[in-house]
Formats: C-alpha cells, structure tokens, sequence
C-alpha cells in the first residue's frame, strides 16, 4: 500500500505514515540505499527487520525526496545526514511512521494493540494516571499512555529518564482521536508537551513536537 498518509501539520513539520504490503523485493526497488546503508541492511537476519528498514527509507523518500539519508548516533538515534531536520521514527507490525520538523523536537509512537498491556502497566504507569475502568476502551487507553510516554523520551533525548518515575500524562477522557498534556522532570529537565493521539485500525499513534522558542 506504501504511504497511507502525508500529513503536514505546519510549514516545517510533515508526519507519514507507511503500511507495509509490498513484498521485499518491491520495496528494494522503491529505495537507493548508499554504501552505510547497504551494510547495515546486510547485517538484518529476519525478513520482518529488513522490510522495517526498507519501509523507512520508502517513506522518508515520500516525504522529503529520495536524496534524504538518515544516520544514527551512539545512542541509535536517528538524524538526517544533511542536518536539515529534527526526526523521529517508529514502526509496530505493518506501520511506519516519521515525524520531521526542520525547527521543532519531534517525538512519534505507534504501537499495534496485541498484547495484554495490562499486565504490564504496573512497569509504566504512576500514582498520577488514571485509566478508565470501561472495558472497551481500555486497552486503547493504556496504549496511549505508552505510546505517549515513548514520544516524549523520545523528544526529550537523554538518558536516565524513568517512564514510570519521570514521565506523567494528564489524565483524560479517552476518545477515537485527541489532545493529551504530558510532562518530564527529572533533576535536569521540568517540561510540559501537548500530544496528539490517534487510532489506525488496531494500531495507537501518538506524537509531539515543540518549538524550542516556546520553551
């Protein structure tokens, strides 16, 4: 299917989203990968990590062009070669995204909905969250705070961040699509973000930016 979306959010900043249903060998023909790239694309062992990886690279040539490389620092986080733009990226399953912003932070999530998350809320969330007790939504309310506080760790781009300890999400009512306020405080930072959330079929996105002149 390729990008299912292309969504520009303001002069500077695009968000894509890619589903995978192309085979292989289709989304080797959608891509130029240089030198670096090719080896780090030889060192893949599963199929399902190598269309990841291809996927990425489809979609940043969708949204930027086909001359746009990513590179990775010490940390695995990702940067364009050129500098040109902050970057985020996350891929769950069959989606890709890409979050881009030539003058704010990015931070962008999706997760697919498969597993129990509940039994595995206790590892991220705090005393100060609050999730619904209606059974049908749930699920979908859990992966939101997850996702979330994975875009901000994200945004935020340090190390020794606690997801439970020193991330928290404003409670809120859980809807198809929304708002949410998050904020980080750790010994060196004290921020708040607005994040945005959505539901693709069983997936949950979430993804913030802030400009470093709001801060």
């Amino acid at each position: 299917m390729g990008c299912i979306t292309k969504h520009i959010l303001n002069e500077s900043t695009i968000l894509g989203v890619w589903k995978i249903e192309e085979d292989i060998n289709t989304l080797l023909n959608m891509v130029v990968l240089d030198t670096e790239e090719k080896k780090k694309y030889r060192v893949f062992t599963s199929t399902s990590r190598k269309m990841e990886f291809l996927s990425v690279r489809a979609l940043l040539s969708e949204l930027l062009g086909r001359d746009a490389r990513i590179v990775y620092n010490k940390n695995n986080k990702p940067f364009l070669q050129d500098g040109s733009r902050f970057i985020s990226i996350s891929h769950s399953h069959k989606l890709t995204s890409i979050l881009c912003s030539s003058n704010e932070r990015v931070g962008i999530d999706l997760e697919c909905m498969s597993s129990n998350i509940g039994a595995l809320a206790f590892k991220f969330l705090n005393r100060k969250e609050k999730i619904t007790k209606n059974p049908d939504d749930r699920k979908y309310h859990l992966y939101i705070h997850w996702c979330a506080k994975e875009s901000l760790y994200k945004i935020c781009d340090k190390e020794g961040i606690n997801i439970r300890k020193n991330i928290t999400i404003e409670p809120f009512e859980v809807k198809e699509s929304g708002e949410i306020k998050g904020k980080v405080q750790t010994d060196k930072i004290n921020e708040s973000f607005d994040l945005f959330y959505s539901r693709y079929d069983n997936y949950a996105i979430v993804w913030t930016k802030k400009n470093y002149e709001s801060e």
